[in-house]
Formats: structure tokens, C-alpha cells, sequence
């Protein structure tokens, strides 16, 4: 049987010894009082370490968190100014409606940068697939680069290596399309044929649904007229641009002269006027196309080519002639051409919504066999 161990009461030494061992033990922590357990010390001594945040910190993080918060919300709408390396930069992301820079105007615009540095950022957009080290496409701002480019090249200098940008959020085609142009015809006005030119190429890249959407959209603000003759110049654009040396030089009056004779079907003799020799100027080209414009301006003129006809015509039904068809209803059907395309015009009393959604129907019917 084992023997039990008698347990006796510790002397006053004894006590005195192991309060000295506990002291050497936990002599680098605060007393706080006896009865106290270790991880409520553990907490005072945290809570002791970290002063209170006073009123006029919490302010200032307040502020802090909403400029923040509002440079995000700059970035994102961009509204933000930064520089980007101009290796970064396609300037070619966008068909550009500019097409002639007069030198003249970009060495004063290099001199003027050179000496006050570039007042204005140009506009890009994120490509959404970089490629060549570019990251950005440019949204306006042309003449700008260019300037900046050549300075760079000139110099060498790395305060020219960079440009001021708005990264301008991704937006639809039509739309840039849109703030290009505007932002063109605010600075400097496009010429006649660079409205139209624009207008053409916008459409067939599927920005809009046609050449006359594309006018309409891109021009919204200008008048009925300046729509008109921007699309003159489209259709020259279309049936002459790629002969045409100096378009850009036509003024308004032989544009709309180019333009009704094209209409009134004289492509070909145009054609056939510029081929023989490459003119040096501008003067030159017009000399060989007037001829032919004059002698369309003679031809009897057409009531499908636009205008009102002088006489109503004498027939009361039938082919009035080879455009115009009316029929015993008093229908008149008009047929034209509107650069490639065919255009027919429904005109009279008889006219209405569901008469034309018939028509479409049969039209599509036609169509699809």
C-alpha cells in the first residue's frame, strides 16, 4: 500500500522566495492590479498602446476617402490628365477625316509646343487589342502628335517623348466617329470633300447604316443645306475619289456642279476625262472636268434627278420616261441613283402606310426567290 504524502503548510520564506521568482518572471509588464488574468492584461496593455484618433484626423481620412473616391470616378469618365509615351499611341486606330495638314500651320504648332509646351491634351481610347506597343488609339488631337512626334525626332529631348492625354472610355464606332469630326470642326472646319469623304468611309466600315445616316448623325447640328452638299461631296467622293488628285481644293460651287453631273449619269466621261494626263494642280484637274460638267449642265434634265420638273408631264399614265412610270391609280414611281445604289420614290394621294408595308412585303418577296 502505497503511503500518502503529507502535505504542510508553506513557511513565511517559503512564500516570500516564490513571490520573488513570480516578480523576476513578469517584470516587463505593467502592474494593473492583483486578481487580474494574463489575457485581460494582454488587452489593457493593447488597448494602452494605441492612442484615440481625434476629431480633426478622422476629418482628414474622411477627406482623403472622398478625393479618392472622386479621382476614380474622373479616371473612369475620362476626365483625368496623364502622359502616355508616344510609342503608345496609333494614330492610324481611326480612319481620319483630316487628309491635308498645311506645313506651314504645324511648323507654327511645333514652334508654339517647343516654346509653351502643349496647352491642349489630345483624346485617345484602350485598344481592346494592342499590338506593336501601342496601347491607346487616337480619338482627336492628329495635328497635336504629329507636332510632338517630330519634335521628339528633332531634338531627342524626353520632355518630348511623352504627350498629354484624356483616356477617353471605349465607346461605339458611330460615336467616335462623331466626336472626331466635331472636335475637327470646332478647331479648324473640314473641307467640303473631307465632310464628305468621312461620311462614306464611316458607313461602309458598318458605323452606320448608310451614307445618309452617316450625314445626318455626323452633321446633326448642321443645317438642311450643309447636309445637302456634304452629300454632293460624298458622291463625288464615291464615283471620283480614286482619281482625283486634288479634291480637297474643290470649292462649294464646282463640288455641287461635279456632283449634278454625276447624278445625271456623266461618271464615265468624268472617268475618262481625268485619264489621259495626271494634272500638277488643282486648276489643272478642274480644266479637264468642266467640259464634261458643262455639257451635262446642257442635257435635258431629268424629274428623277432631284427638283421639281418644269411642265407636268403630258401623259396621264404609263412611262413618262425611262425614270418615271405613273400608274391609273395616280401613283408616280420615280426611279434614281444615288451614287450605287438604286432609289425609288412613291409619290401621291393614293399613298399610305399600308400601301407602302404591301409594297415592302412584295419587294421582299421578289428579292428572296
Amino acid at each position: 500500500m502505497v503511503k500518502r504524502r503529507r502535505l504542510e503548510t508553506p513557511s513565511t520564506d517559503d512564500l516570500s522566495r516564490i513571490e520573488a521568482e513570480f516578480r523576476r518572471e513578469t517584470s516587463g509588464r505593467p502592474s494593473v492590479g492583483p486578481g487580474i488574468a494574463p489575457i485581460a492584461q494582454v488587452a489593457a496593455e493593447s488597448a494602452a498602446s494605441g492612442a484615440p484618433e481625434g476629431a480633426d484626423a478622422r476629418a482628414a481620412r474622411a477627406r482623403d476617402q472622398a478625393d479618392a473616391e472622386r479621382l476614380r470616378q474622373a479616371e473612369g469618365q475620362g476626365l483625368l490628365i496623364v502622359e502616355l509615351p508616344l510609342e503608345q499611341i496609333d494614330e492610324g486606330a481611326m480612319i481620319r477625316d483630316r487628309m491635308v495638314m498645311d506645313e506651314a500651320e504645324m511648323t507654327e504648332l511645333r514652334l508654339s509646343i517647343a516654346a509653351n509646351g502643349l496647352r491642349l491634351p489630345i483624346e485617345v481610347f484602350e485598344l481592346e487589342k494592342p499590338g506593336q506597343g501601342a496601347r491607346y488609339g487616337l480619338l482627336s488631337g492628329y495635328r497635336r502628335l504629329h507636332a510632338m512626334r517630330a519634335l521628339h525626332e528633332l531634338t531627342g529631348s524626353a520632355a518630348h517623348a511623352r504627350i498629354r492625354a484624356l483616356v477617353r472610355p471605349r465607346t461605339q464606332a458611330d460615336a467616335a466617329f462623331v466626336a472626331m469630326v466635331e472636335e475637327n470642326e470646332v478647331r479648324e472646319e473640314l473641307s467640303h470633300f473631307e465632310r464628305g469623304r468621312i461620311a462614306v468611309i464611316a458607313a461602309n466600315q458598318g458605323a452606320f447604316a448608310n451614307v445618309e445616316d452617316a450625314v445626318n448623325r455626323l452633321f446633326a447640328t448642321g443645317s438642311k443645306a450643309k447636309r445637302s452638299k456634304v452629300r454632293s461631296f460624298a458622291l463625288i467622293f464615291e464615283e471620283l475619289g480614286d482619281m482625283l488628285r486634288f479634291p480637297e481644293a474643290l470649292t462649294e460651287k464646282r463640288g455641287l456642279r461635279l456632283s449634278a453631273a454625276l447624278r445625271s449619269g456623266a461618271e464615265a466621261k468624268l472617268r475618262q476625262a481625268l485619264s489621259p494626263r495626271t494634272p500638277d494642280d488643282a486648276e489643272e484637274e478642274w480644266a479637264l472636268l468642266e467640259p464634261v460638267v458643262t455639257q451635262a449642265e446642257g442635257a435635258p434634265r431629268s424629274p428623277a434627278r432631284g427638283g421639281r420638273p418644269r411642265t407636268k408631264p403630258q401623259a396621264s399614265f404609263g412611262w413618262i420616261d425611262d425614270q418615271t412610270l405613273r400608274t391609273t391609280s395616280g401613283v408616280t414611281i420615280r426611279h434614281a441613283r444615288d451614287g450605287k445604289a438604286h432609289v425609288l420614290r412613291f409619290e401621291g394621294a393614293a399613298i399610305d402606310n399600308d400601301l407602302m408595308e404591301s409594297l415592302i412585303a412584295e419587294i421582299q418577296s421578289l428579292l428572296e426567290r
